[in-house]
């Protein structure tokens, strides 16, 4: 009986001593986590937590932990992102607007000195400054678009949308200047008409940003096409051209804000930057997605996608 009694205490003194065993175990655990969550939190560090534990609910923290960590990693990054391609656009933006308005001065300036210049040289300097204040004008109604776009308040009516006729009308609507720079134009339209769900307005803009960049920067191939297709459940619209392309390192970068090809900030190459950033938002804000394919010399495409309509 002694001797059981004696087993009994034993038994219990060993419980006593694992689990007080396991609980400074759990202590320190619970203390590393602190002390690497504070490093981790307070040293921006992109690490992540490990530690070997036969504890269960502990792994299933971890697990959670760290999947918060990568969130909020993530989260960070994105805003480092955009805070470095804001300080961009701005920087871009005050170039754009101080060259054109720069040229104004000066012809400005030139009008009020000369006293005897010529009537006819009067109005081609006012022609002048009247083109350079419209290209303000439209850099600057692009910039308070696309931040409405991206704050969320300018909101898109969403209808039914014939798309066979929102090709053949924007395609129409370039028709003198492609006709005026030799394009050849191959459109790819079906008879059947396309429903998708979108905004007729929206895109028309789209379409146009898509147009001029084909014309702009495929002007060495000298052509241009637009097809138009669709499956069960998504229309497809391409806009492409065999100009000069993008190479793949540049890809994942055109619809940036004020991203343009050219390392200068030359007009007649290229435009303000906004165009594709604007269509990417208005494609998004009708349900789409819209991606880029390229092969320099060979053949540059952009491709939106939108829902389809059958009814």
């Amino acid at each position: 009986m002694i001797a059981l009694l004696i087993a009994i205490v034993i038994i219990l003194v060993c419980i006593i001593l694992y689990q007080n065993n396991c609980q400074r175990q759990n202590s320190r655990n619970i203390q590393y986590i602190k002390n690497k969550l504070y490093q981790i939190v307070y040293e921006k560090t992109n690490e992540k937590l490990l530690l070997a534990t036969d504890n269960k609910e502990l792994r299933e923290l971890l697990v959670e932990i760290n999947s918060l960590l990568d969130h909020s990693q993530k989260v960070l990054a994105d805003y480092r992102a955009k805070e470095i391609s804001m300080k961009k656009m701005l920087s871009n933006i005050s170039h754009d607007l101080k060259t054109p308005l720069t040229v104004v001065l000066g012809y400005i300036e030139t009008l009020n000195l000369d006293k005897n210049i010529k009537q006819a040289e009067r109005e081609v300097l006012l022609s002048k400054v009247h083109n350079k204040i419209l290209e303000v004008i439209e850099l600057m109604n692009k910039f308070f678009d696309l931040a409405k776009l991206e704050s969320g308040d300018k909101e898109i009516e969403i209808t039914r949308v014939n798309m066979n006729e929102i090709c053949r009308k924007s395609i129409l609507d370039f028709y003198d200047i492609l006709d005026n720079r030799g394009f050849d134009v191959d459109i790819s339209i079906p008879e059947a008409n396309i429903y998708a769900m979108g905004n007729e307005e929206a895109l028309l803009r789209v379409m146009n940003n898509l147009i001029s960049n084909a014309i702009r920067y495929g002007i060495d191939g000298k052509v241009i096409g637009i097809r138009l297709s669709c499956d069960t459940e998504l229309i497809y619209v391409e806009v492409w051209d065999k100009g000069k392309g993008i190479e793949e390192i540049h890809l994942d970068k055109v619809f940036e804000r004020m991203y343009t090809m050219e390392d200068s900030r030359n007009k007649f190459f290229q435009g303000s930057g906004l165009g594709l950033t604007i269509s990417k938002r208005l494609i998004e804000q009708m349900g789409g997605e819209i991606l880029l394919k390229s092969k320099p010399n060979e053949k540059t495409s952009f491709i939106f996608k939108l829902k389809r309509i059958t009814y």
